[in-house]
């Protein structure tokens, strides 16, 4: 005999998993392709205060379905680390970005080079996260608040509100409220040291100084006006929001299409923020 029984016992079991089993397949999601992967490196380089979610959102925009996990864990392995230790500003980009350009009432300040401190007054909606700038001083009184609702209120009435929720400031007086109340508005007002009872706001101010004020140095008023002006324009056309699927508040009809043209990119404030969109065909 050439074999011993165990050789031929072993080859007739190991012909059984080759007959009957199913064929092994790959398990889990498929490979991103280059492009992707190409355009969400480009994301992570470009604008090195993006995290994964804020990355998603971008791709998304531009018809490219990825998980956030996914785009975290190609960071990682490309070396890319997390959005804020990324955030390194140069002495090359910071003159460009120096010298550069339910509703609820909410005041944000800022300094300029001076220590001077202006003031914002902003609505945001809390239905679709649109936000308007009603106007910038350096010396908020109750008059000037009431101007500025009574301007506003042209843009604003005619969107269905039912209420505005404010904080307890005494600058919004019974003239402000009245503005409103003449619209069949009804004003809430939140606790006494409650922040988290305006958590969108507040939200929208963190926002805008992590991604704009804590990075620019404001040289006057109209300086500080014009930075919040572009700002909430890129913040209402361009920026993802989780609450809407990682849409932005006022989203273009073709936002999301997919398309194979080109991605280029547009520098608002001097470089400091980028808006990506694809060249028309």
């Amino acid at each position: 005999m050439l074999v011993t029984p165990r050789t031929l016992l072993r080859g007739h079991h190991a012909m059984v998993p080759r007959k009957w089993c199913q064929p092994h397949g790959r398990v889990g999601r498929p490979p991103l392709s280059p492009e992707v992967r190409e355009l969400m490196f480009r994301h992570a380089r470009e604008y090195p205060r993006w995290g994964h979610r804020r990355i998603c959102g971008e791709l998304s925009k531009r018809g490219v379905r990825v998980s956030p996990t996914s785009i975290r864990r190609m960071l990682v392995r490309a070396g890319l680390g997390p959005a804020p230790r990324r955030a390194v500003p140069s002495w090359r980009a910071f003159p460009k970005h120096a010298g550069g350009q339910h509703r609820g009432p909410r005041f944000l300040h800022g300094r300029d080079v001076c220590l001077r401190r202006y003031y914002a007054l902003f609505f945001n909606a809390h239905g679709s996260r649109c936000v308007w700038i009603a106007g910038c001083t350096a010396n908020p009184t109750g008059a000037w608040v009431t101007q500025q609702a009574n301007n506003l209120a042209l843009d604003v009435f005619d969107e269905g509100i039912r209420f505005l929720i404010r904080d307890r400031d005494s600058k919004y007086s019974g003239r402000f409220d009245e503005v409103f109340r003449s619209e069949g508005i009804r004003i809430l007002k939140t606790p006494v040291r409650a922040p988290r009872a305006n958590a969108i706001a507040e939200r929208f101010v963190r926002t805008l100084r992590s991604e704009c004020l804590d990075w620019l140095m404001i040289l006057n008023r109209r300086h500080f006006e014009r930075v919040l002006g572009v700002y909430v324009e890129h913040y209402n056309r361009e920026g993802p929001h989780r609450p809407l699927r990682l849409a932005p508040p006022l989203a273009d009809a073709q936002s999301g299409q997919p398309s194979s043209a080109e991605i280029r990119r547009r520098d608002r404030l001097g470089g400091l923020i980028h808006e990506y969109y694809r060249a028309a065909a």
